[in-house]
């Protein structure tokens, strides 16, 4: 599948050609450097690696500096390889949010909020006091029983319990392109996509 590195701006909501109002969610995409060129011949597979987002030579080490003067380009913060672009693409070529269009459907990967250490609760949706989750009576967001007694006399893997929640990768499938506006690089989709504002992520679209 082919593709474009971006950054999600932000949510707002825009009105369809019926009046009804639609959530959507504003992507900075592109524009992109092709860095490296992946064939068959060399690689044993086609794909395009694609740089996105600046930063100085100085944050940058030899060995990157060295990758991204071959294309020469400045070293980029983002690194992404997608496969499926169709055509002769070379070193330093620029891909933009153009390469998509209004009305289709992508998908977009990127790494869910960080929630730290949460209960159970909230990570998954138990009831506590009132909805008797797991046997418990008289504390209103514990977990309740784990597990039986002396047989199996162990805790389940998988048993839904307290700890980390979010930061993960996250791929939300089949979000329209409601609209793309090349002159500044701005890609929006309908509905919403994983991460803070100002994180990277990926949008892929098949081909």
């Amino acid at each position: 599948m082919s593709g474009l590195i971006g950054k999600k701006v932000g949510m707002t909501s825009i009105f369809d050609e019926n009046g009804k109002n639609v959530p959507c969610t504003v992507i900075e995409a592109g524009p992109c450097v092709i860095t490296q060129v992946r064939t068959e011949e060399v690689d044993g597979y086609r794909a395009l690696q694609l740089g996105f987002d600046d930063k100085t030579e100085r944050r940058a080490n030899k060995a990157e500096n060295g990758h991204f003067k071959k294309a020469g380009t400045s070293p980029k913060k983002k690194v992404v390889e997608f496969q499926g672009f169709e055509g002769d693409y070379k070193l330093g070529d620029t891909l933009g949010v153009d390469i998509f269009v209004e009305g289709e459907f992508v998908d977009v990967v990127g790494t869910s909020k960080g929630k730290g250490f949460q209960g159970v609760v909230k990570r998954h949706g138990f009831g506590g006091v009132g909805q008797s989750t797991h046997g418990q009576h008289n504390r209103l967001r514990a977990p309740g029983s784990i597990g039986a007694g002396s047989d199996p006399s162990r805790v389940f893997k998988g048993m839904r319990m307290a700890g980390r929640m979010g930061g993960e990768r996250v791929t939300v499938q089949n979000l329209r392109v409601l609209k793309v506006v090349p002159e500044k690089n701005i890609l929006v989709v309908k509905g919403c996509v994983p991460g803070h504002k100002n994180a990277y992520v990926t949008i892929q679209r098949w081909q």
